[in-house]
């Protein structure tokens, strides 16, 4: 029986991949081999021993300490792509909030004396301040062409706009789907000098905390408007707020509330709505469900952040050996060897690396004594091993 516990609410779609008479799953689920959560923060929490996986159901995975499972061994799944159209609906919605001034607009309404005739003046006299532009013919940038990205610019492209992608490490197959009538910026300056609007669509790493910068807002047009339903963190806010208060540009709309952004009238701030659909939900408790079957049940891994992609089809009448080690010299041939001193023929192998780490299995014949588990977990540079 495998146990699975869960540290937020996760949608039924995903919770009924899981075959109920082979599994345990639920937030009071005790000894758990995997953790399934949202947005609980991993960081603040002691993660047992027995835990073998964490998935997220989702795409970031800023709130799980990702770095410190990786040196024990153990992999990190999310959800890429999973919420794309829910965040681009929002993206979308954004654009048009800021193009048209909706949210000044919609206080004004919301504020006006509730008198027939009054009412019918104020309204006349008033809707002038809120005059807007289309998005035909405008420009917008994006910064960033994964999942989400690349589903913005083809929607964008769609509505007319002029569309300025940026991303020098796009895979093959978001190239693929993304419109061939989108143009390349080759550098991310550009992107913000020649667009209308920008939006980024990065992960917070390192090297984008704060890409958004005060630099780069500079090189805006006057009437941009910046739009950020990544991560607070790469934008540098205290440079929006200075560009926005000097008229440098024309609006920020963002997902990230802040006291410092609250109530400022050229910031639209949602309450970190990108994935808040029962679609997105759905669809990321399965994906995230699905991961974590296919690793404990055959030791597979795809779509995680920290360990490369591995799958290898069952081999009939063997048992696997799956191994999480550091990716070094020897160390399939060390293991192997151990597999031949226990007497055991191996039928299927797949070693697969990514930057240190990297993922062994062994699919042998015979039954598989737990000391050459043992035996294999002792080799230097070995991170976690069990039998599958």
């Amino acid at each position: 029986m495998y146990r699975v516990r869960t540290l937020n609410a996760i949608s039924s779609h995903g919770l009924n991949r899981f075959p109920k008479d082979e599994y345990e799953v639920g937030s009071d689920v005790e000894d758990a081999d995997a953790w399934l959560v949202r947005s609980a923060d991993l960081h603040k929490m002691h993660i047992p021993d027995t835990v073998q996986a964490v998935a997220r159901a989702g795409a970031g995975t800023n709130n799980i300490p990702v770095s410190a499972l990786s040196e024990r061994g153990i992999p990190v799944f999310f959800t890429p792509g999973a919420n794309a159209n829910a965040v681009k609906e929002l993206v979308l919605a954004g654009m048009l909030l800021a193009a048209r001034n909706i949210v000044p607009a919609l206080h004004f309404e919301q504020n006006l004396d509730a008198d027939h005739d009054r009412m019918a003046d104020a309204v006349e006299s008033g809707k002038k301040q809120f005059v807007g532009f289309e998005l035909p013919g405008r420009t917008l940038g994006v910064i960033g062409l994964g999942a989400i990205g690349v589903e913005v610019a083809n929607a964008a492209h769609a509505l007319g706009m002029k569309v300025l992608g940026y991303d020098p490490a796009i895979s093959i197959r978001h190239a693929w789907q993304l419109s061939s009538q989108v143009d390349r910026a080759s550098t991310i300056e550009d992107v913000f000098s020649k667009s209308d609007m920008v939006t980024v669509h990065v992960p917070l790493l390192d090297s984008t905390r704060g890409m958004v910068s005060a630099e780069r807002i500079a090189l805006m047009k006057k009437r941009a408007v910046l739009l950020n339903f990544a991560r607070a963190g790469i934008v540098d806010e205290d440079a929006v707020l200075t560009a926005l208060e000097d008229g440098e540009i024309r609006g920020y709309v963002c997902d990230f509330p802040s006291p410092a952004l609250h109530g400022h009238p050229k910031v639209t701030a949602l309450p970190h709505l990108g994935a808040s659909t029962i679609e997105a939900e759905a669809n990321c408790a399965v994906m995230a469900a699905e991961a974590l079957r296919d690793f404990l049940e055959n030791g597979n891994i795809y779509n995680s952040v920290n360990f490369p992609e591995a799958n290898l089809a069952r081999t009939e009448g063997t048992r696997r050996i799956v191994v999480a080690n550091r990716n070094v010299p020897n160390m399939v041939a060390e293991m192997s060897s151990l597999v031949g001193d226990a007497g055991l023929n191996i039928a299927n192998l797949l070693n697969k690396s990514r930057g240190d780490l990297a993922w062994t299995m062994f699919d042998v014949a015979g039954e598989v004594p737990e000391e050459l588990r043992e035996q294999i977990y002792a080799i230097d540079g070995v991170l976690s091993a069990r039998l599958v």
